[in-house]
This record gives structure tokens, C-alpha cells and sequence, in this order.
């Protein structure tokens, strides 16, 4: 398995709940590596840009009420497979139908309020990371 770090942002739910020491503790209970971590709000740019494949939804409004409902966490998250492995740590997009012990699972309500977003691919990853951290704020140790 290779290494890799992968872009997580506990979202407004996420904050507003305080689960976010319950989250991070369950990735690091799995062995990952935290690499960067810092409190944001969201501009409406950064959101379009993030959530480009359905600006031009007419939910898209919705989606960045919610992610601009309170600051949000962003974590860079480093380990062997990461990007899958956090994936099926948080479970489907789709709060509802994911299973109990999963993060979404246990704390999601449905397909917005998940939780948590996470970077789907490799590739990916690495364009979320540097739209949420600048050069210098994901470590190496």
C-alpha cells in the first residue's frame, strides 16, 4: 500500500454537533497521521469552486448555506491508502444508508449532512489540499 494524504473537512454539522474530537479520534484510532488541521469559513468562491460539479444546480444555494452555517474543520490526513480507507471509515455520501460503526452512520442525517466531505481519488486529494491549505500548512514529521 502506498502512503498518501487525503483533504477531510468536518463540515458545519460536524462543528455544530461537537463531534469533532470524537471524528479525529476515530481516524487516529486507525492509525492515520494528522498533517494539517485548521478552522475555516468558507467563501462562496471557495464552495464553487469545491463543489463545481453541481454549481449549476439549482440546490446549490442549499449546499452553501449549510457549509457556511459555522466554520468547518480541514484536516490533511496521511497514511498507507488513505483516500479509500477514510472513505470507508465515513461510509456513503448518503448518511441513511450507511451502516452503524461508520462515522456517517453514527453521527450523519442524510446525503448533505454527512459530516464529513473526504477526497474521493488520489488525484483528487491532491487539488482539495492545496485549495484548503496553503504551502507550508501540511507537515512532514
Amino acid at each position: 500500500m502506498a502512503s498518501e494524504t487525503t483533504l477531510i473537512l468536518l463540515k458545519t454539522d460536524c462543528v455544530t454537533k461537537k463531534l469533532c474530537g470524537e471524528v479525529l479520534k476515530r481516524f487516529e484510532a486507525e492509525g492515520f497521521q494528522i498533517r494539517g488541521l485548521k478552522m475555516m469559513t468558507l467563501s462562496e468562491d471557495i464552495l464553487r469552486e469545491h463543489y463545481a460539479h453541481i454549481a449549476d444546480r439549482p440546490f446549490f444555494p442549499e449546499v452553501v448555506a449549510f457549509m457556511q452555517a459555522s466554520p468547518v474543520v480541514a484536516l490533511a490526513l496521511a497514511g498507507d491508502d488513505a483516500v479509500t480507507r477514510v472513505r470507508d471509515l465515513l461510509g456513503p455520501t448518503d448518511s441513511t444508508k450507511a451502516d452503524k460503526g461508520t462515522i456517517r452512520g453514527d453521527f450523519g442525517e442524510d446525503m448533505m449532512k454527512n459530516i464529513c466531505h473526504a477526497s474521493d481519488a488520489v488525484d483528487a486529494a491532491e487539488i482539495e489540499l492545496k485549495r484548503f491549505f496553503a504551502p507550508g500548512e501540511v507537515f512532514e514529521y
